[in-house]
């Protein structure tokens, strides 16, 4: 091979879907000379499916990314057409943000981000081998046979290993309408071992909101004061667009059910596992076959295009009963469907895989990040992507991995979970997964993460003077409620009553007007107030866990050599080969007793 045959890097991503995007970003900003391989650099940042951020707990990991210099909360801001504060009923533990994106707007600014980051490469090529040197992955070969040489390779191949699109009884190669599929990799990483497994996913059908009749819909609007998702966006001053609600009927349920047999998932077209918490409305129909109607959101594409996404019928049913079921949705009579429903299978490689900064245990300098790992959602892979370019990086550079905990960040509970547990489904992320929830909340990410940003290098000055300012901002309020008193009590045990704000105590101490705090600020006063009792019960409960978390387990235990331990759990462990005691003990199956067990001889 000529020299002209051969580039090189210190890291190399292949895909530039969400996590490909974050991953590249964070692996260029720590200094590392960053190459983003993918099939076309026209979808870099795509929104294959529903064209939203965030949502319940999606949110939080979004907040989450921003607070460690991550792109995905300042893209949203940018370009979003509908904001909304999701659970405000309920506690602050369960708020989350969401935001609908104007499509291309979102995927043009992506693009304009790469591209001027310096130290990042896009590259269009098809990535089709790995390059191994013994244990070691040292780069990709892409079609035509030149190779990309690096210390770190990052796969984040989304749904294009293998796949294949169903539409009725029609089938098609490719990992989303009018793409090719990812053949290549699939195959060089079954050779070097890896084991690969099948998951399907879905989308629904778009239509031309022209043929929508939005008088037999219900109006969902934006937030009055949409709040943003990035800690660098003040305000959102672009106008919002409505989204509508509309409901499937019993008609469509006995369309959809004399049709079954030509669904792809029930004529055993499709053999693998689809999302259970995002079914395709077959699933529906077939699950909940008592209820006589299911949710439609009619959710506009963009500010200059009419397609919307039907949000709630993803299907792979055949297109002329696509048709038939569509037609007979109240307000969709006449619509003019743009593009059909389909599903898609694709390979994806079981996430124990994984060490959790998202290393393969199989292959040193290989990383996985994404739906290759088992994940559903932008969110959830942007997360991933945004870990592995850190510690892809850091590796490079020979500085220590960083690994979030359970207890700092929705991205540790997201990787724990992956790298421990496994995945029997596509895996998404819901707050009652996180046990630390109330401390992990969306409005507190920047305080638990971007001191870890500042430390690692992964947020820009401007951030961090933002948020130094904030801090001392933060902590002027904090001693105000401390030193203040009213009829004999502080502000701060004011504030902790569920019928005080900081509006009310003004009113009751006219010399707090005086004192001028942002709005983040007073909203973080009286959260912190109000919850601190239980806010303390968990910062305790993460102090005893975190002594078991301490337990180390050496590199090459052997587990097998337990006979104190159940064999269940000798052949889990010893397969699974968890880090810590902690993570021992979130692996499914083991005991409590067996958890003992382990402590006692590791101590022994």
């Amino acid at each position: 091979m000529s020299s002209s045959d051969c580039f090189s890097f210190d890291v190399v991503v292949v895909g530039a879907g969400h996590a490909g995007i974050e991953a590249a970003l964070a692996s260029a900003r720590l200094g590392a000379r960053t190459a983003l391989l993918t099939m076309s650099c026209d979808t870099v940042g795509q929104m294959s499916c529903n064209p939203a951020i965030g949502g319940v707990a999606k949110g939080q990991i979004v907040r989450e990314i921003d607070a460690l210099g991550g792109a995905m909360g300042r893209l949203i801001d940018a370009t979003g057409i509908q904001f909304r504060m999701l659970n405000v009923g309920k506690g602050p533990a369960m708020h989350s943000p969401r935001a609908q994106a104007d499509k291309r707007a979102y995927q043009n600014l992506a693009k304009w981000t790469v591209e001027r980051q310096d130290g990042l490469f896009l590259r269009q090529e098809q990535v089709e081998d790995i390059v191994v040197s013994g244990d070691r992955a040292t780069g990709v070969r892409v079609a035509g046979g030149s190779v990309y040489r690096a210390a770190a390779v990052i796969l984040t191949t989304g749904t294009f290993l293998k796949a294949v699109m169903h539409t009725g009884e029609s089938r098609s190669e490719g990992g989303r309408a009018g793409e090719r599929a990812s053949h290549g990799l699939s195959g060089a990483l079954q050779r070097l071992g890896f084991e690969l497994s099948r998951f399907k996913t879905g989308t629904p059908a778009r239509i031309n909101g022209r043929t929508i009749d939005f008088s037999r819909c219900q109006v969902q609007p934006g937030d009055t004061t949409p709040q943003p998702f990035s800690f660098l966006t003040d305000t959102i001053d672009q106008p919002q667009m409505d989204c509508h609600l509309t409901m499937t009927t019993p008609e469509v349920h006995d369309i959809i059910r004399e049709n079954l047999h030509r669904s792809p998932m029930y004529s055993g077209q499709i053999e693998s596992t689809g999302p259970r918490y995002c079914p395709s409305i077959e699933d529906k129909i077939v699950r909940f076959a008592d209820r006589p109607s299911h949710q439609i959101f009619l959710e506009p594409e963009g500010r200059e295009t009419l397609e919307y996404y039907c949000n709630g019928i993803s299907t792979s049913l055949p297109r002329d009963v696509q048709e038939r079921m569509i037609h007979a949705i109240p307000g969709l009579e006449q619509a003019d469907i743009m593009r059909f429903g389909y599903a898609v299978e694709y390979d994806y490689a079981p996430p124990v895989q994984l060490h959790p900064t998202m290393e393969t245990r199989r292959l040193s300098g290989l990383y996985f990040a994404g739906q290759i790992n088992g994940t559903t959602g932008y969110e959830e892979a942007a997360g991933q992507g945004l870990m592995a370019g850190i510690n892809a990086a850091l590796k490079v550079a020979g500085k220590p991995d960083f690994v979030l905990s359970r207890s700092q960040a929705y991205l540790g509970v997201l990787i724990d979970d992956l790298v421990t547990k496994g995945v029997d489904e596509p895996y998404r992320m819901f707050t009652s997964r996180a046990e630390y929830r109330l401390l992990l909340r969306q409005d507190n990410a920047d305080r638990r993460l971007t001191p870890l940003g500042i430390r690692l290098g992964t947020v820009s000055p401007e951030r961090r003077d933002r948020y130094e300012a904030y801090e001392r901002e933060l902590e002027s309020a904090f001693a105000l409620l401390s030193r203040v008193r009213h009829e004999g009590r502080t502000l701060e045990e004011w504030l902790r009553r569920p019928d005080v704000t900081w509006n009310r105590l003004q009113q009751m101490v006219p010399d707090l007007k005086q004192h001028r705090f942002s709005a983040r600020c007073i909203q973080q006063m009286e959260i912190e107030a109000r919850y601190a009792g239980y806010i303390r019960r968990q910062e305790a409960d993460i102090e005893r866990m975190s002594r078991i978390e301490a337990i180390r387990i050496p590199e090459g235990f052997d587990f097998s050599g337990l006979d104190q331990l159940r064999i269940e759990a000798r052949e889990k462990l010893g397969r699974l080969r968890p880090a810590t005691v902690g993570q021992a003990s979130r692996v499914s199956g083991i005991t409590p007793a067996d958890i003992a067990v382990l402590i006692m001889c590791l101590k022994s």
